[in-house]
């Protein structure tokens, strides 16, 4: 992940390969997982966790995958991923998060809730762009 500033550095074409973070941190399906299940330490953590969504927010990613699902060993070419950045791009995202909060012990709507006042950045227009061919 990186800055904004730095972000701005970068060419049109490289700009065009990142994502932004803005649906992940305010949907609540970005998490900083936790292993515990001591109230006051999960009360704890979730203010932490909100705090950083404040900043991770803002910033712009990129990732390749090595290693795709279903193959035993990595195969083939890297894979650049990117992330949701609207709930329509992901008919199955309730169901599938709430899957994935039983299994961690998490509520992404709740988290949601919580970050309601984590202000959006304005994103640089190029930002997203494998979601806007």
């Amino acid at each position: 992940m990186i800055t904004p500033e730095l972000y701005t550095t970068l060419s049109t074409s490289e700009r065009k390969l990142w994502h932004s973070h803005v649906f992940e941190v305010k949907s609540g399906m970005l998490i900083m997982p936790i292993s515990t299940n001591v109230k006051s330490a999960i009360d704890a953590w979730e203010v932490a966790e909100t705090k950083e969504m404040e900043e991770v927010v803002k910033l712009y990613g990129k990732v390749y995958h090595l290693w795709q699902e279903g193959d035993a060993i990595p195969l083939g070419e890297p894979r650049l991923m990117t992330s949701f950045t609207e709930k329509e791009q992901w008919n199955e995202m309730e169901e599938t998060l709430d899957t994935r909060d039983e299994a961690m012990g998490v509520l992404w709507r709740e988290k949601a809730k919580k970050r309601e006042g984590v202000e959006i950045p304005k994103l640089h227009d190029d930002v997203d762009s494998a979601w806007k061919k």
